[in-house]
């Protein structure tokens, strides 16, 4: 089933790297998201390997392993690799589809160019992670 525009947004919106974008520029984010259909054990992300594309996962699942160790199952709505959108560090864990499974996928060359044109959106994309940064060292640094 192919997805509409307005289903992309509200699959979209729900990503905290876009939770501060507007409805305006959630249909820009909307604009550049491809769905895609995978096939059970197709891997979406290999750990160590450079990112360059954020899945939100549409239909089916996902299974989540670091080291070789499952971590977690994701299923629709859920969302994997933002942090490649904005940064060449390598992956941090293996994601694989478990079942045949529709993604949107956003690449890392089609964000930074809307960024471009929308620097609104890196604005806000920055402020979300500078706020997710921020929260990760307050909480390294909470009294144990």
């Amino acid at each position: 089933m192919a997805l509409g525009a307005n289903q992309k947004m509200d699959l979209l919106k729900h990503a905290p790297l876009f939770a501060h974008c507007s409805k305006q520029e959630l249909q820009r984010i909307a604009g550049i998201a491809d769905q895609l259909d995978v096939r059970d054990g197709k891997v979406l992300i290999q750990e160590g390997e450079r990112g360059r594309e954020f899945f939100v996962i549409v239909e089916g699942e996902v299974e989540v392993r670091r080291k070789g160790k499952k971590v977690k199952t994701l299923g629709p709505g859920s969302f994997v690799g933002e942090i490649a959108l904005l940064s060449k560090i390598p992956r941090v864990a293996t994601v694989t589809a478990i079942e045949p499974t529709s993604v949107l996928v956003i690449t890392d060359r089609a964000f930074m160019d809307l960024c471009e044109k929308s620097p609104s959106i890196a604005v806000k994309v920055a402020r979300t992670l500078a706020d997710r940064v921020g929260e990760n060292e307050l909480s390294d640094r909470a009294p144990s």
